[in-house]
């Protein structure tokens, strides 16, 4: 077996969400393996509750320990993403992370970005390597049930029709997969309507009646629609976006999201914006990374190169 000190970046860390798989062998087993056949001995823990993977993860950083790998869906990333960042400073709780990142959940948007949507046995060669690329963060503060509340996201983030949907996805059984998904978009138009919404970006304020807000640091969401496919995960920007159209027109649209043509509808406005701020005439809910934060008025903000992802 490799030495500590012959991996570039030490023993790999897997920090492992047991209900996540790909439904004929769990993703974790085959990455082990995969490690194993390179001479490498990973150490893992597996989440036992929500919010398990952001403690672990920062009790790692403080540990010392330098690759710190997401073995999950989105919401795995988001929580171990937000135990080794602090969203008050946007820099490590501890030390010098860096954020590994293997599928296996529902979805894999982050790593499509990326390129890096791959199965374990490929990301297995790239988790030995030195590769690291500093991508950018975005952070947002949202009304919470006991007052503000501040994360970091590190994909997109969501506020309105996009933000229901998440929330009623999220009440129903995990082990239903994308079907939860697709019922809570049909359970969210009986439930949403457009909200006159304030939006201001760098370049000025607009205020009109919409259905979602996207705020983009990556380009892909929702299990591969391409969403934002100008953003750009390490220029100090957001890829924002507004929806005029009603829920019926969002889910019209899913062929356009596919293959990023719905920047042409006439109801879409984009901007590039390293500060967002979204307020609505009733609180709209916002989700980021798939997890449900609190809802409007919100704020997001860039921070650049906060994050090294392991590539």
């Amino acid at each position: 077996m490799n030495e500590p000190d012959q991996l570039p970046l030490g023993v790999p860390l897997l920090i492992a969400n047991p209900s996540a798989g790909d439904g004929r062998e769990q993703v974790l087993g085959r990455l082990i393996r995969a490690l194993r056949e390179l001479d490498v001995e990973p150490d893992v823990v597996v989440t036992a509750a929500a919010g398990h993977a952001g403690r672990l993860a920062s009790e790692a950083a403080a540990e010392g320990r330098r690759l710190i790998v997401a073995v999950g869906g989105d919401g795995t990333v988001h929580e171990v993403v937000n135990g080794i960042i602090d969203p008050a400073t946007g820099r490590p709780v501890a030390g010098d992370p860096v954020i590994g990142v293997v599928s296996a959940g529902s979805g894999s948007d982050l790593l499509r970005t990326f390129g890096l949507d791959r199965r374990p046995e490929l990301l297995a060669d790239h988790l030995v390597t030195a590769n690291v690329q500093p991508i950018d963060l975005g952070r947002v503060q949202v009304e919470g049930p006991a007052g503000p509340r501040q994360r970091v996201f590190v994909n997109l983030a969501e506020a309105g029709y996009g933000g229901r949907v998440t929330q009623l996805a999220n009440r129903m059984p995990r082990r239903l997969g994308r079907r939860r998904y697709e019922a809570a978009i049909v359970a969210a138009v009986l439930s949403f309507r457009r909200v006159e919404t304030t939006v201001t970006v760098d370049g000025g304020t607009v205020v009109e009646p919409l259905c979602n807000v996207i705020v983009a640091n990556g380009q892909f969401f929702g299990g591969g629609l391409h969403v934002a496919p100008k953003a750009l995960p390490d220029d100090g920007r957001f890829d924002v976006q507004s929806w005029g159209g009603t829920p019926i027109d969002v889910i019209r649209a899913q062929p356009q999201l596919r293959r990023g043509h719905h920047l042409r509808r006439e109801d879409v406005r984009q901007w590039r914006s390293t500060k967002v701020s979204v307020s609505a005439v009733r609180p709209l809910v916002v989700e980021a990374d798939g997890e449900v934060l609190g809802t409007t008025p919100a704020s997001f903000e860039v921070l650049a190169g906060a994050l090294r992802l392991k590539v």
